[in-house]
């Protein structure tokens, strides 16, 4: 064998003998912090900051203690990298406290939360992000998260900071020491990190603040940013929402592959046990259809879910996916509601109108879904009145800010005709004008098209849903521009009838040489043959705010608890019968002109 050859060999049994590696979850997210919402420095400041928040909310709810925020964001200096400040933005609320043991794992744990896997209407879920920011201040400030926590059971507060330990994704606590604090209980949470802040515009932290205010009617929230004067929005609702018990996931949501791993969380169990106990309308009547129907082995059923084969739970799984079993239930999802929503839609500032919808849970891709609108138009009309409208998009009630056009969100937006509700809109685009579109989508188990939750997948099923909401708020605002455009035309023709009847009069008069008898007479007959036409537009305007009164009453009804819901084909019958009555108004503007000019021409003559 030649030396070279002997050389290629020795070095083809290096590679091979190469040990493989393996790495921890915190190891790899430190290296993917982009998956998680640190894909850019601005990123990083409203993902830090979002992560914090919600935190807090979720803790208070958790513990029905109504939740009061004080977020202050302050660029300190430069930053370590090229182009980057240093960033320190600091979260406080009141909530319940963490104990000391727990803290290391909340701030410096990647996959350690309360919420994983419970099926639930919660802001977080894996316990990823408050951990992701802490890696991100790690390293780009070399320092991790400085809390401050009590308690109602601690007579002190614990002070420290928290870091990462990378290599075994577990949280080290350092400079631990117990303060004095002026409050009874509650979390300070604080980062120093690069970043570079945006502070108005969609992605903005104005815009994320706001947003955040607005499907949290129950929040008072304190903050102050860079060169700008500490500000306070107040509470609309003194009302804690109450979360939804945790609903188990419908196996016709799951893959082969998730059905197998679900069964790893219950161990020693019967495989009957653990499918009724392990999923949502899976009952006896399913199981036995399964067996009869479907043709799976009862003993399967029987075995312990730990000692089935593969080809068992391929059966297994094969055999569940063709049952008939009932839709999951829509009870496990958390409304805001039509009254506190329309509240809080006023702190987006002066609005002179507004629309709410919230429509009845359903079933989206067999998970349990619940949508609800919001249009407010702006008071200021005159505010870039050629601009798309700004779009508010929400899930489980955090502001989604990024990503927008694959957003199942606005897909739905540009698929409703704007046009027939009186608004402008481009080919395949957003409406245009000084409104503000506020989407809640809120689920237990909303799909994201990322780990970093930005945006919500586009199931045809969801944005069909999402659309017919979006058409009902549509409805109401369309009702009210109606009755708007009649009040500007009964103005207009009255205005035209005063302005110009008198001048029409006297030139005929003086051409005519009329008598100052005639010419009164001529006056009224004048006024009596024009005002025919706004007397009409004020019997249609007396009809457009009839039908706004009979909405708004409906609305109510809808709101009072006492009363059925409005059935929502009723409303759509009224919208249908609307617009027909628009379709023959075209014919008649003929005739009555006709009739105008012949009118005219008798006075004249």
């Amino acid at each position: 064998m030649s030396k070279k050859s002997t050389a290629s060999a020795s070095k083809s049994s290096s590679k091979s003998s190469q040990k493989i590696t393996t790495s921890s979850t915190a190891e790899y997210f430190s290296k993917n912090l982009q998956q998680v919402g640190f894909s850019s420095l601005t990123k990083a400041v409203l993902t830090t900051l979002k992560e914090a928040v919600d935190n807090a909310l979720d803790a208070c709810e958790e513990h029905e203690v109504l939740p009061e925020i004080t977020v202050t964001i302050e660029k300190l200096g430069a930053g370590s990298a090229k182009n980057s400040d240093q960033i320190r933005v600091k979260v406080e609320d009141n909530g319940p406290g963490i104990d000391a043991d727990d803290v290391p794992k909340v701030f410096g744990e990647y996959l350690a939360s309360s919420k994983f896997g419970r099926g639930r209407c919660t802001r977080g879920q894996q316990g990823i992000g408050i951990s992701a920011a802490t890696t991100w201040a790690q390293l780009t400030s070399g320092k991790g998260a400085r809390v401050i926590t009590k308690t109602p059971a601690m007579r002190k507060a614990l002070s420290c900071t928290v870091e990462v330990d990378i290599k075994n994704n577990k949280g080290v606590q350092k400079d631990r020491e117990t303060i004095d604090w002026d409050r009874p209980q509650g979390t300070s949470v604080e980062f120093v990190f690069d970043g570079r802040l945006q502070i108005n515009g969609e992605a903005g932290l104005q815009n994320y603040l706001m947003g955040t205010a607005l499907v949290n009617p129950h929040l008072k929230l304190n903050y102050k940013l860079p060169d700008s004067e500490p500000q306070v929005i107040d509470r609309v609702s003194d009302v804690v929402p109450e979360v939804p018990d945790a609903v188990e996931p419908h196996p016709h949501t799951m893959k082969l592959g998730e059905f197998m791993a679900h069964s790893h969380l219950f161990g020693r169990m019967k495989a009957s046990a653990w499918l009724r106990k392990g999923f949502s309308r899976v009952g006896d009547s399913a199981l036995e259809e399964i067996v009869k129907v479907h043709g799976l082995r009862k003993a399967v059923l029987e075995k312990f879910v730990d000692s089935l084969e593969d080809q068992e739970f391929k059966d297994l799984f094969q055999a569940i996916q063709k049952a008939q079993l009932k839709a999951p239930s829509t009870q496990s999802v958390l409304s805001i509601g039509e009254e506190t929503l329309s509240k809080s839609i006023k702190r987006l500032g002066p609005v002179d109108f507004f629309s709410v919808m919230t429509r009845k849970p359903t079933i989206c891709d067999f998970k349990p879904v619940e949508v609800e609108v919001a249009i407010a138009r702006l008071e200021d009309k005159a505010l870039e009145p050629d601009s798309s409208v700004q779009v508010l998009r929400f899930a489980n009630r955090v502001p989604l800010q990024f990503d927008k056009s694959a957003c199942a969100i606005v897909q739905a937006i540009t698929s409703v005709n704007w046009k027939s509700y009186g608004l402008a809109q481009p080919k395949d685009g957003l409406p245009i004008g000084p409104y503000i579109i506020a989407v809640s989508v809120v689920s237990p188990f909303i799909k994201f098209k990322n780990a970093s939750k930005e945006t919500i997948d586009a199931s045809d099923e969801l944005v069909e849903e999402i659309r017919r909401t979006l058409m009902q708020a549509g409805q109401r605002l369309c009702r009210h521009i109606r009755a708007e455009d009649k009040a500007n035309e009964l103005e207009q023709k009255t205005r035209h009838i005063e302005q110009f009847g008198p001048i029409l009069v006297q030139g005929l008069c003086r051409i005519s040489q009329a008598s100052d008898a005639r010419r009164k007479k001529a006056e009224d007959g004048l006024l009596k043959i024009l005002g025919r036409d706004a007397r009409e537009t004020e019997q249609e305007l007396k009809t457009a705010n009839e039908n706004l009164s009979s909405m708004e009453e409906k609305r109510e009804a809808r709101l009072n608890p006492k009363e059925a819901a409005v059935d929502e084909v009723l409303v759509a019958e009224v919208v249908e019968k609307a617009e027909k009555a628009e379709k023959p108004e075209k014919k008649t503007d003929k005739k009555k002109k006709n009739k105008r000019s012949k009118s005219t021409a008798e006075v004249v003559a």
